[in-house]
């Protein structure tokens, strides 16, 4: 626990044979659940995460459904469990453990609903991010501003936490499943009109392999910031009281 909060964290996973171990070692002491969702890796994820034991909990998809739907998976998961707070940590290691109390201290203070990391934010992200990462986020960051109407930074950075009532808010299965998520979240949210706070985080990157290829940059990425924008345009005349025609 932290101050007295009951803490979760969900830890999506595909593949992540040789770097999870190490992703879960670092987790702080005070989280008192880890859901690692497997999401039908075809390597030795599960063994490895199940082999862990302590306060990890395995939950294995069949089929792959993408790292949306493992994120999904996992946080209506620690809702069963009571969570207060659940934070979301990649399986790869590419997120710093400790920048979770960081992350938590805004819900703890009842200040935001959802608080996600921010790497641009961070002193010398520009020397530690490969360029095109840094600069894919920044431009991905400012359209993704401009879909839902919301000041947020690094839009594509999935270290996060939320509080219970964001999960209860939140429809999972409408969630974007793969690529993209990050995006569709951040609509859904502002939709939902909960409190986004933006804290940041240091970015690591060592031996992980992105799984994100061309088509997500181009096509997949953009498709669903466009959907975002649709989706508060169309809210948005829902809204607007309509004009008598004249006749």
């Amino acid at each position: 626990m932290l101050a007295g909060r009951r803490i979760a964290v969900v830890m999506p996973a595909y593949n992540e044979a040789k770097l999870i171990r190490g992703a879960l070692e670092g987790i702080p002491s005070f989280v008192d659940h880890i859901i690692v969702v497997d999401d039908a890796s075809i390597d030795t994820t599960n063994e490895t995460a199940r082999a862990f034991g302590g306060r990890v909990e395995l939950i294995e998809h069949e089929t792959n459904q993408g790292v949306g739907a493992a994120i999904g998976t996992g946080c209506r998961h620690a809702s069963l469990l009571d969570a207060d707070f659940t934070a979301v940590m990649a399986a790869d290691g590419q997120m710093d453990p400790a920048d979770l109390p960081a992350l938590l201290a805004p819900l703890i203070a009842g200040e935001a609903d959802y608080v996600k990391g921010n790497r641009l934010g961070w002193p010398a992200a520009r020397e530690v991010m490969p360029w095109h990462r840094w600069l894919g986020n920044h431009v991905f960051s400012l359209l993704t501003r401009q879909a839902i109407g919301v000041d947020v930074q690094d839009s594509q950075c999935g270290y996060a936490a939320m509080n219970r009532r964001t999960q209860k808010a939140l429809d999972w299965e409408r969630l974007w499943k793969g690529y993209g998520y990050p995006n569709d979240l951040l609509s859904w949210l502002t939709m939902c009109g909960l409190r986004v706070r933006d804290v940041p985080v240091r970015p690591v990157y060592g031996s992980e392999q992105s799984g994100i290829r061309l088509r997500h940059v181009m096509l997949i990425i953009p498709f669903v910031i466009a959907r975002a924008w649709l989706r508060r345009y169309a809210r948005r005349r829902a809204l607007t009281p309509q004009q008598p025609r004249q006749t």
